[in-house]
Order: C-alpha cells, then sequence, then structure tokens
C-alpha cells in the first residue's frame, strides 16, 4: 500500500510539474521596483519566474516598453535566452522627466509563452543640464555664523488646471526636508546624501501629484549644514566643500491638456530662520519651539516679513540621480526600562544598540529645556559613559513652547545609542512618551540565518545591527563618535557578508563611484570615502584594496557585469598604484594600518601579541587584486589585460616567496593572519599549502583555540580552515566563548558587533576611549561563513548571482540544526540541516 502511495503522489508531481503554467512576477529597473528619477539612458530589468514544478527554465523572453508617445513603444522581440537578471535596454532614446511601462513574458522549457506580466514602471530624471530651468538660492539675511541655525525657504504659487502628474527635484547643499501644502515630500531622511560633492551631487525624484492642489499652493523646504559644511571629520573641521547653505528645486506639473508648468527655485523664494536653532551631526540639534513659524508650510501664510534670497552660482555641472536606496526610518524601540543610575541620571535602556534618534512627547511650560544625551553602554558601576564618543556631544536640546502636548524629533542629525538621558523633563520619565526610531538605508532584507545555538542566533542578530547602522547612505565604521566615515578597509571586509543579509547592490555600486570619483590620479585610494582626510591619507593595503574587492564581490553576489565595467578603469590604477610602489615586485613601502586591532594581550612580555609584516600583508593583497582583475578582464572579455595581470600576479607572489617564505616553508610572520592571507589567496606553491595549514591549526591551539586575528585576517579564517580539511577547528573558533573570539562580546550583552575584541573587559573595565566603539561592523565578516559554509548556501563564478548554485552544507560544532534562506534576482534559495538521533535531514530550495 505504501508502494502505490508513493507513485501516486510522484505521478501528480510529475503531471503538475508537466502541466503547471510559467508566469512572470517582481519586475526590476535598476534593481527596484517602478523607480523614479533614473538619470540611466540604458536601463537594465530583471524579473523571477514563477512555476511549482521542477526543471522550469526559461528558454527566451520578450520585453516591451510603452512610451508617453506611442511612436516610441518598442519591443525586443523574441529572444532565445535564459537571462532573465539586468537585462539592458536596447529601444530608442529615453525622454527626460517622461514616464515609462514595460511588461515581460517569458518561455520556458515547454516552448510555450507566458502571458504578459502585470506592468512596471519607471520614470526618467532630467537627464541634461539644460533639463533645468531652476537656480540655486541661498538665504538672503546675515546669518549667525556661530549656532547656523537651519534657513527655511518658501514659495507660494497658484495652479488653476487639472493636474495629471507633478514631480519634483531636489537637492541641497546641506540637507533639506521638503513639504507641499504642509505635506510631508516623501519618506527619506538625511537627503541628498553623501557623496564625492565636488564631483558627484545627487538629487531626488518625487510624485507629488497627490499634495498638489487647486488653487494656491506652497513649497516649504528647510535645510541643515549635515556632511557639506557642519562639522566632520577630525579636529572640528567644518565647510569641507563650502561655506554655503543653498537649495536647488524643480517642480514639474503636467496637465491633463498636456500642457507643462514648471516652478524652479529663483529669486521670487523667500527665506528665514525657524525653530531649528543649530544642528549638526556629530553634536546633536537643538530646537525651539517657540520659534517656529506657525503655518509656514501652507499656502495662505504671510511672508511679507520674510527675507529675500540670494540667487547662487553653485556648479549644475555635478548633478545625479540617486542610484541607492535612500534613509528611511525603519524598527521603533519603546523602552526597556527606565532607572536611575549610582549618580543620579534619569536613563532609558532601549535594550538595542541603534542607529537614529529618541522621539519624545511631553507637556511643560514655555521655556522648559530638555536634553537628550545618547550613549551605547553604561560603565561598569552603572553609570552612563560617553567617554568613548570623544568630541561628539551627540545631544539634542529641546525648549518648550508650552501649553499642549508637543512631539520632537530631530531632522539633520542621527545619534548611535542605546542609552538616553533625560535632563530637564517635566514629571516623570514613562515608557509612552520616549521611543528610539533606527535610521538606515532602504535596502532590502535578503537573508536570514538561525540555528540551535542561542548564542549564535545572537551573534547573526547583532551582524545585521551592525550593518543596518552603519549602511546609512554610505557604509560607515561607526555610527556615534566624531567620525562616522565611510572607511575603505571596514567595507571591504564586511561586503559579503552585507550582500547576504540585505541587497546592496546599488548601495555599493554608488559608493564605488565615489571611490573612484575620490581615486587620486596616481591611483592610490583615500582611506575614507568620501574623502574628507586629504591627499596624505590614501594607499594603505587592504583599505585601497577597496577599488577591487568590492566590485568583484558585488559581481559574484548579484551577477552585476556594468558594476564591473563601471569600476574596472578604477581596479586598474590601483593596480598601477601599487606596481608603481614597488622595487623589484615587492611593495614594501608607504604607511598601512596592518592587521588592524588585532590582539594584543596587555603587559605582553612572552611575545604573544599577533603582530603580522605589513608588508607581507601587502603583498599578499597586492597578489589578491592582480587575481581579481585577471577574473575582472576575462569577464569583460579584455583577453590582453589577462596577460599582463597573470604575468603581475606570477612576479607578485615569486617576489613574496623569496622576501616572506623560508626555505623550509616557514613564513617571517608566524601568526593566524600570516598564514589565512598566504593560503587564501593562494600564494604558496601547492606542496605548501598543506603544512602552512597544519601550522596555522598548531598556531590557533597554542592560544588555547582563540582567534588573534584583525580586520584583515579575520573574514578569511575559518574558510581557510575549511577549505584545507580542518572545519571541526573553524567551528571551534566560531563557538569559543571567551576573549578574544566571535562570542566573548555575545556573552557580555553585545546587541552589535564591536570595534575590539574586548571593547569591554571581564572585569567591566573598558579597552581605550579614544577608540572603542560598540557598533562596528567589521568582525561580523564571520557571517560570510556561516551563511556560505556552514548552511552552505553559494554561487558558483561561472552563474554569478546564484544562476549557478551551490548548497553544500558542512556540518560540525555542537549544533543539531541550521539553517538559512537568501532572496536573490531569481528568487529565494534555502538551505537547512538537522541532526536526530540516527539521520541527517537536509531541506534545500532552489527558485526556478
Amino acid at each position: 500500500m505504501k508502494k502505490q502511495i508513493f507513485l501516486f503522489v510522484a505521478f501528480v508531481a510529475f503531471i503538475i510539474s508537466a502541466f503547471a503554467q510559467t508566469s512572470v512576477q517582481d519586475l526590476l529597473t535598476e534593481n527596484k521596483i517602478n523607480p523614479i528619477g533614473l538619470d540611466n539612458n540604458v536601463p537594465r530589468f530583471s524579473w523571477q519566474l514563477k512555476n511549482e514544478g521542477r526543471n522550469v527554465v526559461q528558454t527566451a523572453y520578450e520585453l516591451k516598453i510603452m512610451a508617453p508617445t506611442k511612436s516610441d513603444n518598442w519591443s525586443s522581440g523574441k529572444i532565445n535566452s535564459s537571462q532573465s537578471v539586468q537585462i539592458s535596454y536596447t529601444g530608442p532614446a529615453l525622454q527626460s522627466n517622461a514616464k515609462y511601462q514595460w511588461q515581460v513574458r517569458i518561455w520556458d522549457q515547454t516552448n510555450k509563452p507566458s502571458a504578459w506580466s502585470t506592468p512596471a514602471n519607471f520614470q526618467m530624471g532630467l537627464l541634461k543640464i539644460e533639463d533645468w530651468t531652476a537656480k540655486w538660492i541661498e538665504p538672503g539675511y546675515k546669518e549667525d555664523e556661530i549656532l547656523r541655525p537651519s534657513p527655511l525657504f518658501r514659495k507660494s504659487f497658484s495652479s488653476n488646471k487639472k493636474i495629471q502628474s507633478a514631480t519634483v527635484y531636489i537637492t541641497s547643499h546641506g540637507l533639506y526636508e521638503a513639504h507641499i501644502n504642509g505635506r510631508r515630500v516623501g519618506d527619506a531622511y538625511l537627503t541628498p546624501g553623501w557623496t564625492a560633492y565636488q564631483k558627484r551631487l545627487q538629487y531626488q525624484a518625487y510624485d507629488v501629484t497627490n499634495l498638489l492642489q487647486s488653487g494656491k499652493n506652497a513649497i516649504a523646504v528647510s535645510v541643515g549644514s549635515g556632511w557639506y559644511r557642519g562639522i566632520i571629520g577630525f579636529a572640528n573641521n567644518k565647510n569641507f566643500y563650502g561655506k554655503d547653505i543653498a537649495l536647488l528645486l524643480q517642480l514639474q506639473i503636467v496637465y491633463s491638456d498636456g500642457s507643462i508648468e514648471k516652478v524652479g527655485t529663483d529669486a521670487s523664494w523667500k527665506s528665514g530662520i525657524g525653530s531649528i536653532r543649530s544642528s549638526e551631526i556629530y553634536n546633536g540639534e537643538t530646537i525651539d519651539a517657540r520659534q517656529e513659524k506657525a503655518g509656514w508650510k501652507l499656502a495662505d501664510y504671510n511672508d511679507d516679513e520674510w527675507s529675500s534670497v540670494v540667487v547662487g552660482k553653485q556648479s549644475m555641472s555635478n548633478l545625479i540621480a540617486t542610484e541607492n536606496e535612500l534613509v528611511k526610518k525603519h524598527e521603533v524601540f519603546h523602552p526597556a526600562k527606565i532607572f536611575t543610575t549610582p549618580k543620579g541620571e534619569k536613563v532609558i535602556d532601549f535594550g538595542q544598540n541603534l542607529v537614529g534618534w529618541v522621539t519624545m512627547k511631553v507637556i511643560g511650560n514655555s521655556g522648559d529645556k530638555i536634553t537628550i544625551t545618547h550613549a551605547e553602554v553604561l560603565d561598569k558601576q552603572g553609570n552612563f559613559y560617553t567617554e568613548n564618543l570623544r568630541a561628539a556631544a551627540c545631544t539634542n536640546t529641546y525648549i518648550l513652547k508650552g501649553g499642549e502636548e508637543e512631539i520632537f524629533e530631530p531632522h539633520f542629525t542621527w545619534q548611535g545609542f542605546r542609552y538616553a538621558k533625560i535632563d530637564g523633563y517635566p514629571g516623570e520619565l514613562n515608557s509612552e512618551n520616549f521611543s528610539a526610531v533606527a535610521l538606515y538605508s532602504d535596502m532590502p532584507q535578503t537573508g536570514s540565518f538561525s540555528t540551535s545555538n542561542d548564542l549564535i542566533n545572537q551573534l547573526q542578530h547583532n551582524i545585521q545591527w551592525g550593518q543596518n547602522g552603519n549602511f546609512l547612505d554610505v557604509p560607515t565604521d561607526c555610527p556615534q563618535r566624531d567620525e562616522r566615515l565611510g572607511w575603505t578597509g571596514d567595507a571591504q571586509a564586511f561586503s559579503r557578508t552585507a550582500s547576504f543579509n540585505r541587497n546592496v547592490n546599488s548601495f555599493f555600486a554608488k559608493w564605488m563611484k565615489d571611490v573612484a570619483a575620490d581615486q587620486l590620479p596616481n591611483g592610490s585610494v583615500p582611506f575614507v570615502i568620501p574623502n574628507i582626510l586629504g591627499a596624505n591619507s590614501t594607499g594603505a593595503t587592504g583599505w585601497a584594496d577597496v577599488a577591487t574587492i568590492i566590485p568583484w564581490n558585488m559581481y559574484l553576489a548579484y551577477g552585476d557585469k556594468r558594476l564591473l565595467e563601471q569600476q574596472y578603469a578604477s581596479m586598474k590604477s590601483w593596480l598601477g598604484y601599487m606596481q608603481a610602489q614597488s622595487k623589484n615586485d615587492l611593495w614594501n613601502t608607504g604607511f598601512h594600518f596592518g592587521d588592524w586591532l588585532f590582539y594584543r594581550p596587555f603587559d605582553d612580555n612572552d611575545g604573544s601579541s599577533a603582530v603580522t609584516d605589513k608588508y607581507l600583508i601587502a603583498q599578499c593583497f597586492f597578489a589578491h587584486s592582480a587575481q581579481i582583475l585577471i577574473n575582472t578582464a576575462k569577464v569583460l572579455g579584455k583577453n590582453d589585460d589577462v596577460a599582463t595581470f597573470e604575468a603581475i600576479m606570477k612576479k607578485t607572489k615569486e617576489a613574496y616567496l623569496k622576501e616572506y617564505v623560508t626555505g623550509s616553508g616557514r613564513l617571517v610572520s608566524s601568526t593566524q593572519t600570516a598564514y589565512v592571507l598566504a593560503l587564501q589567496f593562494d600564494m604558496l606553491p601547492e606542496n605548501m599549502r598543506a603544512q602552512t595549514a597544519e601550522r596555522l591549526v598548531a598556531n590557533i591551539k597554542s592560544y588555547g583555540n582563540h582567534l588573534t586575528t584583525g580586520f584583515l585576517g579575520t573574514p578569511y579564517l575559518c574558510e581557510v580552515l575549511s577549505r584545507f580539511g580542518y572545519v571541526d577547528m573553524a567551528y571551534t573558533l566560531l563557538l569559543q566563548e571567551t576573549y578574544p573570539s566571535w562570542l566573548y562580546p555575545v556573552k557580555m550583552g553585545a546587541t552589535t558587533i564591536w570595534e575590539r575584541w574586548n571593547g569591554i573587559r571581564t572585569d567591566g573595565s573598558f579597552e581605550p576611549a579614544s577608540m572603542n566603539s560598540f557598533n562596528h561592523y567589521a568582525y561580523g565578516a564571520i557571517g560570510d561563513w556561516m551563511y556560505r559554509v556552514m548552511v552552505g548556501i553559494d554561487t558558483y563564478e561561472d552563474g554569478p548571482g546564484y544562476q549557478h548554485i551551490k548548497i553544500e552544507p558542512h556540518i560540525g560544532g555542537t549544533f543539531t540544526n541550521a539553517s538559512a534562506s537568501l532572496k536573490t534576482y531569481y528568487g529565494t534559495v534555502s538551505s537547512g540541516w538537522k541532526l536526530s538521533a540516527d539521520s541527517v535531514q537536509i531541506d534545500a530550495v532552489i527558485p526556478p
């Protein structure tokens, strides 16, 4: 009977597979759903197949584009191809501000066409400078150069015809928030984001059709100093990009009769000052509600007493559309605990180290002043601790108007915090009046990971929240102290892990353009991007290799060939810089960070500190970047370059062997990082690799089964162990609970990844406050091993972006189960394993 049931089920499955209809879903344009404001003349289209059967494959597709003018409609015709991801448009030239619809149908293995997909949309931005009729404007009043209150700009206008659609394009020198008729434009924050402003200034496009009204309308915009002219970097540095604060806005209204009206910033606008009395990224924001200009965002507001504006001469040539996802509000945390510290401080614990701000409700008297100061941790006595924030005040101040309930939140700043100290609040603190709002770039969540071990699950939580808080338009090192910069070493080390947890394709595509923009003419890459540290802070190995590592990692994760094309010149230029710095193919000059924050015990008397020769590291990354360029040149069909890069890599590895490896096969630095890089980047001949892996394991055992690696060795440690047959040791390191280890911070109560392995010591004291962030994602790079090796979801290089999927779990440790899923451009891939007394069950799902 059981056999008959099995055969019947198999027969039904066959019938379903044979006759299930394939359909098309989840259409994306330039990796986004129905984007507005593209300036890419050759957008790319992606879609997913839906079919519950097995062995489903696309054999052909047809795209069609519906343009505003029928004569510009376009069809690809039937294209025999299995490609369904990032297919480039090849139709007629696309027009500024124009809206397009597109659909796709496919043929599967049965050679039958699917139905046409539900239409998707995209709208072009302003493609030429001449499309901008608006002018830059600045405040017309004399500015307070000390506090620099946020200026307000407004304009009233009338619209008496029936509106078909309306789009507003906005950017600023500084950060902006815009309203039309009192309603907020968009749901993004900290716009226009941070780029290499001298060469690349983003504008945003918003559909505001529903914000306009018949008759009189008003546009109202406030602007804060932000990255452009606010304090940024070290030594209280301000006005890095300029002293001006300015707005550029253009509203384009399309009426039902086909006519178009443009309302842009010009000399007719008005300017003033409102309630935001000062605003700095590091120091926080001061809002005086008594100074709020009531109704200033509405059309009937009387602005006769306001100042005029100054029409500026700022450049238009650096304007670009927004490529990445904007910063938005996400999770809201309510107080987990409200308490008084031993020092008498009133403190709220939100239970999670996050990036964003505190929103507060309050009723009080006019002039009451409330300050909210932010911190990541408490000291060993349980008091509020801010010393590790260095010069950043991280304080928001609110002065009440008085009377009715007031709600406060900042506009042009953010904090990294778990704890908030409240001073001056009228009455008792209660949880109903305070919440913490998380801010980060609106990257779609793609990955999930879970195991039978609660500590490892918390580690995954910490990895995700380290990424959330530090992927705030740029990949920052930390979100709280007087830094918050796009450190290149941290970003490259974490980039593959990042691509699992969220879709960072567009996030990194945008940022890598800034890498290229700020790259020096000699090919050297700055320590931070955007570069606010200057031309002398460049060229460090493992940091500058961001130029090659991230483009290749994004190609593997998403199959994004255009990103390789876009960055190819930058990648080559960085390799050329290393060649120029080398003598006899050996790069042993210049400043390098080395294996940053490696294990270094206090009062090291016996040489236990895991110091790796910086130039040994440099030679390894030199070869690694050469290998990436070999791979990239092959993908792009640049065969002449392949031979050139292969010759460079060969000489680089030969110089490494001569300089850093003894005749018996020992490395001049006997550290975990030295062994790991030698093995990960294939620096050694085949016959030397096994003994080097043995030495790596022996070194780990000599430290009591602890890691000693820093920023550059850690991402590859477990991967190397697994590759050379030491999966058990990789699991031993993963599950190690004492310092130094990934789980030590978890055991100490961390909710994000720490900058140091022991930011808080076992006795509750701290590492030096000069550099001790508790939200610093770099060591979270272990996530890549957890996803791709432990659970085993990976992509083959001959089918990147999970077109050719590898499912290869490695079971070990004390786990009884582990599972993960990943939303790829093709659909969801999942893998999981579960142990029982006498079996191993593996479940895997792949998309069509």
